[in-house]
């Protein structure tokens, strides 16, 4: 008999990276290895559960930077270029390593690997993931959610009502016209909550959202239920926290899963082991050493040396974790269940990338959770949080606490002396694209002028992702970050005081286009702040 529910949620989100101005661009390659080793993955996951009638759910959020890269043919061509090249260079280390016969398995796995992932991807899905995505959303294993536009960081976006309204419809408009439907769940970036920020929720439609367990653990009045229930934001848009147990044994640097020493290495890549000479035809621009996606090692031990990687010890350690994990939620719904008055929830949310990116073995861990899950034996039901909604529709009312699931629990990543010089920057270009919305919204526009302020509005939107403060703080790609930043900022800059001063170039204004196409249905009187009457 079923004590409990499991929701199992998925976050997809990656920075917009888009440049047709270059043949290739190393960051682009972030998109890349996601789609063959995590979206891929987890479609063939899904399909394995339909194809052998698992009864099962799934929760998975995209971004739509996210969707709207995985939907452009320029990106969609340049990955199956990607691939040629895997393939390409696979063929060469089977060769490479014919005298180390416990590499050169692994050399043929990895052929196999990127020509199942060329076949999935041109011939099953034809370019199009999302496709495939909402397929399972529609045959009921998967529920669709979404998040802001640009994956922005609402709390300190939050000086602006107008652009964290935004930053969340936006989002959810882009969602609607890839999927034809709109979500009813909303992933808030960074999992960053202020008090108030369910007014805006609801005014979109949303139906629920998720918080970290501190969001919930000191919300007013106190949870009766502690994490193990929504609690209703006084309008009926529901929060969700996340349960810390299931978090810890996954996420964990030092008692995860994926540090577990028979899984794979992801810091062991032939792009940064073997000779540039050798390598660099596979790499960016021949210099620039990068992550292949062929690594030869295991995660072993500490301070011992790496020892070559055995699919067969990974299978086995995929099994125990799995029962280990489902073992442990039955422990817990048995304990819940005795004390609360209501069928308890563990919500279980991830980063999706690190199924199968970080963690190459995470969606065979995921699929074997789910079989286990629907055994007619287990205390476990899989559910998504639009599922839990629909059959308990009594919550008890209360504000959740500001809160994110960042170092600390609270904005301290986001706002820090790496990145604080940012926020004036965006401040001040959101104040500027409100008060164009406000003086031109009724005029008789041209069509170029239309364009520039819909392209003002791109900007600004991309300027204010969320990814940039967090790589800033990170100390990752911060050359990158930091000229996007700027470069958006700047572009939005020229876009403004061409609008103003009436000196717009078509040929520039339409560079912009090519270059920043998200979001085609924009609309820059949007930007209208609301009538206070």
């Amino acid at each position: 008999m079923k004590q409990g529910f499991l929701s199992i949620v998925l976050h997809a989100h990656l920075p917009y990276v888009r440049h047709p101005e270059h043949p290739h661009f190393f960051e682009e390659n972030w998109l890349f290895e996601a789609i063959t080793e995590c979206y891929i993955p987890l479609l063939g996951v899904l399909e394995r559960l339909q194809q052998d009638q698992i009864p099962c759910r799934l929760t998975l959020s995209l971004s739509p930077p996210l969707i709207s890269m995985l939907a452009d043919e320029l990106l969609q061509s340049r990955y199956l270029a990607h691939l040629q090249r895997l393939l390409a260079l696979a063929e060469k280390e089977i060769i490479r390593t014919r005298k180390q016969p416990e590499l050169q398995k692994l050399a043929r796995l990895y052929r196999r690997f990127f020509k199942a992932s060329l076949a999935s991807y041109q011939q099953r899905y034809q370019s199009d993931l999302l496709a495939a995505f909402k397929h399972h959303q529609q045959t009921g294993r998967l529920e669709l959610i979404t998040t802001a536009a640009t994956h922005g960081f609402l709390p300190l976006l939050n000086t602006s009502e107008t652009a964290v309204r935004n930053q969340i419809n936006i989002g959810i408009d882009c969602f609607k016209a890839h999927f034809g439907f709109a979500p009813q769940g909303f992933w808030l970036p960074e999992c960053a909550y202020y008090p108030g920020l369910e007014t805006l929720l609801k005014a979109a439609g949303v139906g629920y959202f998720f918080v970290d367990s501190h969001g919930i653990g000191q919300a007013t009045p106190p949870p009766v239920n502690s994490v193990y229930a929504p609690l209703d934001c006084g309008n009926g848009v529901l929060a969700f926290a996340r349960d810390p147990m299931s978090s810890k044994q996954v996420w964990s640097a030092s008692e995860g899963y994926p540090g577990d020493g028979d899984y794979r290495e992801y810091y062991r890549d032939i792009g940064f082991d073997l000779d540039l000479d050798y390598i660099g035809p596979y790499i960016l621009d021949g210099e620039t050493r990068i992550n292949t996606g062929i690594k030869y090692y295991r995660v072993t031990g500490n301070d011992q040396p790496k020892a070559v990687y055995n699919p067969r010890l990974a299978r086995a350690k995929i099994k125990q974790h799995a029962e280990d994990f489902i073992a442990k939620r039955q422990q817990q719904l048995t304990a819940l269940s005795a004390k609360m008055a209501r069928p308890p929830i563990i919500v279980a949310p991830y980063d999706a990338e690190l199924f199968g990116h970080w963690w190459f073995e995470g969606p065979y861990w995921l699929e074997a959770v789910l079989r286990l899950a629907s055994q007619a034996t287990c205390n476990v039901e899989t559910l998504s949080c639009i599922d839990y909604l629909t059959r308990i529709t009594q919550h008890q009312i209360a504000q959740p606490s500001a809160s994110t699931w960042g170092d600390q629990g609270y904005s301290s990543y986001w706002l820090n002396e790496t990145n604080d010089w940012i926020y004036p920057l965006l401040y001040k270009a959101e104040a500027e694209m409100e008060k164009l919305a406000t003086d031109l919204h009724s005029l008789a526009l041209s069509p170029l002028q239309k364009r520039a302020l819909n392209q003002a509005a791109r900007s600004l939107l991309l300027a204010q992702a969320s990814d940039w403060a967090f790589i800033l703080k990170a100390d990752t790609n911060v050359n990158y970050a930091k000229k996007q930043l700027t470069d958006h900022l700047a572009r939005f800059n020229y876009l403004h005081d061409g609008i103003r001063k009436n000196r717009l170039d078509e040929r520039y204004v339409s560079a912009l286009e090519i270059m920043d196409n998200i979001f085609p249905d924009i609309d820059f009187r949007d930007y209208r702040p609301p009538i206070i009457r």
